[in-house]
């Protein structure tokens, strides 16, 4: 898988965060982005799926592009998972969990 063209960076992410091993983390990400494990290390297809979530993009100066705290913010809720950044963002930011599902 080749990074953030595929989702080699949320697969490593799981087995670092949850100590899955590599399949489980594959399987678990598959599952959480409704694709095939094909799918998941198809660089187009994940391209197109990162832009369409939100979680990503190879392209930063697309004008409507998601990366940075936006995209991290958006892996956050999609795959549940806790990351420090975003936590840290949001209670500097008074920003509570309610507020984000509105």
């Amino acid at each position: 898988m080749g990074g953030v063209r595929t989702a080699g960076d949320l697969v490593l992410r799981m087995q670092m965060t949850h100590k899955m091993k590599i399949d489980d983390a594959k399987n678990y990400i598959a599952d959480k982005l409704g694709v095939n494990l094909e799918q998941l290390s198809d660089a187009v297809y994940m391209s197109e799926l990162r832009d369409d979530l939100g979680i990503g993009t190879q392209e930063p100066f697309v004008t409507d592009a998601n990366y940075g705290m936006e995209a991290k913010f958006n892996i956050s809720e999609k795959l549940g998972l806790k990351i420090n950044s975003v936590e840290r963002f949001k209670e500097r930011a008074g920003i509570k969990k309610a507020e984000l599902m509105v």
